[in-house]
């Protein structure tokens, strides 16, 4: 499963969908050029983060133009982009697609879309239902966006249906200052080692830069090993392709000498969430006792 990869810090135009398809395809050429086996864009790379009344209309189905346009793309490397996607039943999802061969490989619908602070996806966005791995030309890898990483289930579940390389394209803010980093920056970086290390798997970090209404995005993309050692980083506040190698004997080498994995007791995590489950709704608590 060794492979390149490229990450793409890009500057989304807001709203501006067939822009940003074509500027998709100018970066994923670039990639190419320099050797990139699978290209990644931050979230909601085809259309801009704080969509706001604009999700309506940047909303497109995988079957619209300036979405064939992208992912006719990947008939030479794989990508994986962000969009608004428009069901055929008209509802809207925060979506991560990855393609591959000119085709639709996997789909992502954000599973916890953030509603509280500056964010409100949920006034847009419908909630995802479905977390799993999938096989692609590189290998097996999980795709999770942004805030779905803050929540631990969600990689704990990919890591248990075999990914080993997880994809998070983000649009991650700058928060104050800690040290000589974006206080976010370094929240982020410690959450990407901790599960890399955990987990045994490559993190693959794909945010965004640019302002949109008054809200910097910082960048700081980043590749991370299966020993949690941040191995690529991308500068912040500037658009970039940041490319990194991916070496499927660094994850054979972290899953021997640390076996996590191998000595997980899934039928216990299973158990004990289950009898959690039915004594919080089985019981008649709803979720809002939590």
């Amino acid at each position: 499963m060794s492979f390149r990869v490229g990450l793409v810090q890009m500057r989304p135009v807001l709203g501006d969908v067939a822009e940003n398809a074509r500027r998709h395809v100018m970066w994923v050429e670039k990639a190419k050029g320099a050797g990139c086996d699978l290209v990644v864009f931050p979230e909601l790379s085809l259309t801009g983060y704080l969509l706001k009344d604009l999700a309506v209309d940047c909303a497109r189905m995988v079957e619209d133009r300036e979405v064939r346009q992208v992912i006719q793309a990947s008939r030479h490397a794989d990508i994986v982009f962000g969009m608004v996607e428009m069901t055929k039943r008209y509802t809207l999802y925060n979506t991560a697609l990855y393609v591959s061969g000119g085709e639709v490989v996997y789909r992502h619908h954000k599973v916890y879309p953030p509603t509280y602070g500056m964010f409100e996806e949920s006034r847009y966005f419908g909630r995802g239902k479905r977390v799993r791995a999938f096989d692609a030309p590189g290998g097996r890898f999980g795709l999770m966006i942004c805030e779905d990483a803050w929540h631990p289930s969600v990689p704990y579940i990919l890591n248990e249906d075999g990914a080993m390389v997880l994809i998070i394209p983000s649009a991650s803010p700058a928060r104050p200052a800690v040290g000589e980093r974006v206080g976010s920056q370094e929240t982020w970086y410690r959450t990407l080692r901790t599960y890399a290390q955990l987990f045994g798997v490559y993190v693959l970090f794909a945010n965004r830069v640019g302002v949109e209404d008054g809200v910097a995005f910082y960048g700081g993309s980043a590749v991370v090993d299966p020993f949690g050692e941040i191995i690529a980083a991308a500068p912040e506040f500037e658009e970039t392709l940041l490319v990194a190698d991916v070496h499927e004997e660094v994850l054979q080498r972290s899953r021997l000498t640390t076996p996590l994995g191998r000595d997980e007791q899934l039928d216990v995590t299973v158990r004990e969430l289950g009898r959690i489950y039915e004594g919080c709704y089985g019981g008649g608590r709803s979720s809002e006792s939590f």
